[in-house]
C-alpha cells in the first residue's frame, strides 16, 4: 500500500495545480465551466488536463427560448449555399445529440450547421443530460455531471412519492338537447403528467385559471405542440380519438371540458399525479407554562397551504389520507428555582401555553372481519405528563380543547374473495352421455387470481353431459373419464395475465355463450392496465400503451344442437367439438383384432374384421367416443369355407 500510495504521489506531481473555473457557457438553465491543468513533466502525463462542472442550474425566463433554437438562429445571417434561410432546431438527433443541425423554416432542407453545440445544451428536451465538448454527459436531477438521480412522479429530486398522488378515472359523455358541453375533470395547479384519450366523436378544449386569476381559453382546434400559461401542452387529432399530453408542472388551474359534435355518446379516460399544497407544518413552541421552579412548553402543528403560503384550517390537511399530523413535542423550561423570598411560582396564563394533558389512545384492535366490512376499536383517554415523564390518568374535560379521538372504526371494507366459474368446455363425447368441465378461480375486490374462498362454496367443475346423437353401441362404462384440456385447466385453475409495472394486456372472464343451442359467440374485455409502484394500486391505460398482440375479445362457443336439428356439423361446430381433442390420437386408436365367424360352413363365405378402439398404454378394450378423432379403418372381408358342400 505504502508503494501505491508513492506511486499516486509521483503520478499527481507530474501535474501543477487546478487552475481556476471558467465562466459558465450559460447564465441560466445550466451551464457548464472548465478548469485548466498543466502537466510540468518532459513525458506524457496520467490522467486528464481538464475537468467539468455544472453551472447556473436556474431555470431560464420563458421568453428567453430554447438555447439550441438560438444557436440555429444564429446563422439566419450567413448565407447556405448562396441564399439566406431562417434555421430551427433539429432535436433528439439519436445518432449525434450533440450536433448542431437545423432545419429551413418552411423547406426539407436540414444541415449540419456545426460539428458541436455549445457547452451546456441539452443532448435531449426531455433530458438533463447537457452536451460538453461535443460529448453527451449524464447530468442528475440533483444537476450534478455523472449522477444518477431522478426525479420521482412529484417532481422531487430522488423523492419517495409521497408529495403527491395519483388520479385517474372515466368520463361518459351524456347527451342532452339543452347541453352542448360538459366538464370531464379540473386539474389543480402543479399537477404533472397528465394525459387524457377520448374515443369518439367529441371534441377537447381547454379552460385555465392562473394563480392571479386571469382566465383564458384554448379551443385545440389542431395537432401540435404549444404553451397555455407556460405549460407545454401535447395535442394529437384523429378521426375517431384525441390524445392531450402535459408533461407539467401546471404553471395554472387546468379545466378539461369536452363539446358535443356527434350523436354517438364518447369516453375520455385521464390520469396525472397531484400535488398535496396542503401540509401539516410544525410550529415553534409555545411559552413555558411557568416563569421559575421548572415548567413546560409544547410544539402543535399547523395545516399550511403551499400555494398562498398561509395557515389555513386542519380539515384541508385531514383530505389527503398521505398527510400524518406530526405529534406534539415536550420540553422542560425556566428550571431556575424561584425567589427563596417568598417562594412564589408564577403560573403563565392558560391560553398562553398549550396545555399538557392530551388524548392517547391504544393501538387498533384487530378487524373484526377480514373482508367485506368489519369494525375495529381503541381506547382513548386524558392523560397529563409531569415534569419528571411520569404520564398519569387525568379527567377528561382537561382535553376538550381538542376534539377527542374515535374510538371505533370501519375496515376492510373491500368485498370478500368469491369463486368464479367460467363457461363450460365442450362434451367429452359426440355421441350418448360423458363429461364437460370448466374453471372455477378465487377472484378477490380487485378482479385478481387469489386464495381465501371457502372450499364448501366452490362450484363444480365438471358434470355428466348428454349429446343426443346415437351411438354405435350401447356403451358399458359411463360417464368416461378422459383427461382433456379442459379438465387439466380446470384442475390447475390456470392464473391467466398478472397486472406489472410494465404495461400488459389484461383480458377479463369470457361471456356466457350468445346462443342457449349449436354456435354462437363469447366476448371479454382486454384492458392495458399498469401496477403504480407508489401507491401499489391498477390504472387504466389506453390499449395502443401495451404492446406486443393483444389477447382476443371475441371467440366462438357451442352449447350443443338445438332441438329438431340433424346431427349434422357444420366445420365451426366440427372445430369446437374436436379441436381440442387431438391429445386423444396419441392414446386411443383403432385397432384390428381378428374376424368374425365365417358366414357359411362350406360352399364359400365372408368373414369381416372386427375394428375395436384399444387403450394404446394399457392394451384394453375401450369405449367407441374416446376414438372419434382417430379415422376408423376400412372394413376388411375374407373368403372362407371354400369347399364344396357334401351332397343332399
Amino acid at each position: 500500500s505504502s508503494r501505491t500510495a508513492r506511486s499516486e504521489e509521483d503520478r499527481d506531481s507530474l501535474w501543477d495545480a487546478w487552475g481556476s473555473w471558467s465562466e459558465c457557457s450559460r447564465t441560466c438553465g445550466g451551464g457548464a465551466s472548465y478548469s485548466l491543468r498543466r502537466c510540468l513533466s518532459s513525458k506524457t502525463c496520467e490522467g486528464r488536463n481538464i475537468r467539468y462542472r455544472t453551472c447556473s442550474n436556474v431555470d431560464c425566463p420563458p421568453e428567453a427560448g430554447d438555447f439550441r433554437a438560438q444557436q440555429c438562429s444564429a446563422h439566419n445571417d450567413v448565407k447556405y449555399q448562396g441564399q439566406f434561410y431562417e434555421w430551427l432546431p433539429v432535436s433528439n438527433d439519436p445518432d449525434n445529440p450533440c450536433s448542431l443541425k437545423c432545419q429551413a423554416r418552411g423547406a426539407a432542407l436540414v444541415v449540419e450547421l456545426a460539428p458541436k453545440v455549445l457547452d451546456g445544451t441539452r443532448c435531449y428536451t426531455e433530458s438533463l443530460d447537457m452536451c460538453i465538448s461535443g460529448l453527451c454527459q449524464i447530468v442528475g436531477c440533483d444537476r450534478q455531471l455523472g449522477s444518477t438521480v431522478k426525479e420521482d412522479n412529484c417532481g422531487v429530486c430522488n423523492g419517495d412519492g409521497s408529495t403527491c398522488r395519483l388520479v385517474r378515472g372515466q368520463y361518459k359523455s351524456q347527451l342532452s338537447a339543452n347541453k352542448l358541453d360538459d366538464t370531464v375533470v379540473a386539474i389543480p395547479y402543479g399537477s404533472r403528467q397528465v394525459r387524457l384519450v377520448l374515443k369518439g366523436p367529441d371534441h377537447l378544449y381547454l379552460e385555465t385559471k392562473t394563480l392571479q386569476g386571469v382566465k383564458s381559453e384554448n379551443s385545440l382546434s389542431s395537432t401540435g405542440s404549444f404553451l397555455v400559461d407556460n405549460s407545454s401542452v401535447d395535442f394529437q387529432k384523429f378521426p375517431d380519438k384525441e390524445i392531450l399530453r402535459i408533461s407539467g408542472p401546471l404553471t395554472a388551474d387546468f379545466t378539461i371540458k369536452i363539446r358535443y359534435v356527434g350523436a354517438a355518446d364518447s369516453s375520455v379516460q385521464f390520469i396525472f399525479y397531484q400535488p398535496i399544497v396542503h401540509r401539516w407544518r410544525e410550529t415553534d413552541f409555545f411559552p413555558c407554562s411557568a416563569s421559575c421552579g421548572g415548567g413546560y412548553q409544547l410544539t402543535s402543528a399547523e395545516c399550511f397551504d403551499l400555494r398562498s403560503n398561509r395557515v389555513v384550517a386542519d380539515q384541508y390537511c385531514h383530505y389527503y389520507p398521505e398527510n400524518i399530523k406530526p405529534k406534539p413535542k415536550l420540553q422542560e423550561c425556566n428550571l431556575d428555582p424561584c425567589p427563596a423570598s417568598d417562594g412564589y411560582k408564577q403560573i403563565m396564563p392558560y391560553d398562553l401555553y398549550h396545555p399538557l394533558p392530551r388524548w392517547e389512545s391504544t393501538p387498533w384492535t384487530a378487524c373484526s372481519s377480514s373482508c367485506g366490512g368489519g369494525i375495529q376499536s381503541r381506547s382513548v383517554s386524558c392523560v397529563e405528563e409531569d415534569i419528571q415523564g411520569h404520564i398519569s390518568p387525568v379527567e377528561e374535560w382537561k382535553c376538550m380543547y381538542t376534539p377527542k379521538m374515535p374510538v371505533v372504526q370501519p375496515c376492510n371494507i373491500f368485498d370478500c374473495p368469491k369463486w368464479l366459474a367460467q363457461e363450460w368446455s365442450p362434451c367429452t363425447v359426440t355421441c350418448g352421455q360423458g363429461l364437460r368441465y370448466r374453471v372455477v378461480l378465487c377472484i378477490d375486490h380487485r378482479g385478481m387470481h387469489t386464495g381465501g374462498c371457502s372450499p364448501k362454496t366452490k362450484p363444480h367443475i365438471k358434470e355428466e353431459c348428454i349429446v343426443p346423437t346415437p351411438c354405435y353401441k350401447t356403451k358399458e362404462k359411463l360417464p368416461v373419464e378422459a383427461k382433456l384440456p379442459w379438465y387439466k385447466q380446470a384442475q390447475e385453475l390456470e392464473e391467466g395475465a398478472v397486472v406489472s409495472e410494465e404495461p400488459s394486456f389484461i383480458p377479463e372472464a369470457w361471456s356466457t355463450c350468445s346462443v342457449t343451442c349449436g354456435v354462437g359467440s363469447q366476448v371479454r374485455l382486454v384492458k392495458c392496465q399498469v401496477l403504480l409502484s407508489f401507491s401499489q394500486s391498477v390504472a387504466d391505460l389506453p390499449i395502443d400503451e401495451c404492446e406486443g398482440p393483444k389477447p382476443v375479445s371475441q371467440r366462438a362457443c357451442y352449447s350443443g344442437p338445438c332441438s329438431g336439428e340433424a346431427t349434422e356439423y357444420t366445420p365451426e361446430e366440427t372445430e369446437l367439438l374436436y379441436g381440442s381433442l387431438q391429445e386423444f390420437d396419441e392414446l386411443y386408436d383403432w385397432e384390428y383384432e381378428g374376424f368374425t365367424e365365417c358366414s357359411e360352413s362350406c360352399g364359400g363365405g365372408v368373414q369381416e374384421a372386427v375394428v375395436t378402439c384399444l387403450n394404446k398404454q394399457t392394451r384394453e378394450t375401450a369405449d367407441e367416443t374416446l376414438c372419434v378423432t382417430s379415422r376408423r379403418p376400412p372394413q376388411l372381408l375374407k373368403a372362407c369355407s371354400l369347399g364344396p358342400c357334401p351332397p343332399r
